[in-house]
């Protein structure tokens, strides 16, 4: 027998607290179409605040905390009718975090430790739910993906550093760009490592009491 439609739950829009091109990417590749407001948070000077007191945090700790800081900023200062989505990733190599590099020069040194090593990509996710009649959740966590990196030559670094793209993105590569090539294995959620994991994200819209598909199929009411 058919099935009998379901009534259209009402749809929640999403907004995305970060200038990442990737993250919209992902979105959208969802099914998502985000309004995109970028927050002007002082990520070194949110971490050392944080570390001042708490002491020395972990690596997924400083990817929630940024996340959660670029979150708030974002809803704070915007009168906005819908959930808030920030997000942060940093990569973890022997302990150490790694942001985007300063420069060309960091990004070839950090380059040659990895090469042939596996770091851990986290990223934190934020959520508000900025809605008059919603439930005013704002709740986090971190997601995190083992990526193996190839055995790069000098001559090859150097060559990715000059396009550019490793000094735009955490960790200094991509694995849905030029750095593609270089990822040779990952272990976890692949949209982790672009920046945004969408099974974390459902997860959290859950816990907030909103359907995926209230997000990620915009539909004439």
């Amino acid at each position: 027998m058919p099935l009998t439609p379901r009534p259209l739950a009402t749809a929640v829009p999403l907004v995305l607290a970060s200038a990442s091109p990737a993250r919209l990417a992902t979105l959208r590749a969802a099914g998502i179409e985000p309004v995109v407001v970028v927050s002007n948070v002082d990520e070194d000077a949110v971490v050392a605040e944080a570390a001042d007191r708490y002491g020395t945090l972990a690596p997924e700790d400083i990817a929630l905390l940024l996340a959660r800081a670029k979150c708030e900023a974002v809803a704070q200062a915007n009168d906005l009718a819908g959930v808030v989505l920030g997000c942060d990733s940093v990569l973890e190599l022997d302990g150490e975090v790694h942001g985007k590099p300063a420069d060309a020069a960091e990004a070839v040194a950090r380059w040659r430790r990895m090469r042939g090593r596996t770091g851990v990509l986290h990223t934190g996710h934020w959520l508000i739910d900025d809605r008059d009649d919603g439930e005013g959740a704002t709740i986090g966590a971190t997601a995190s993906t083992a990526v193996h990196f190839a055995s790069l030559t000098d001559e090859e670094i150097e060559d990715y550093v000059a396009t550019g793209e490793p000094l735009q993105v955490a960790g200094a590569f991509t694995v849905d760009g030029l750095g593609g090539a270089f990822v040779t294995r990952i272990e976890g959620d692949h949209h982790n490592v672009v920046g945004l994991s969408l099974p974390l994200l459902r997860d959290l819209l859950g816990d907030a009491g909103i359907g995926w598909f209230q997000v990620a199929a915009p539909r004439d009411e």
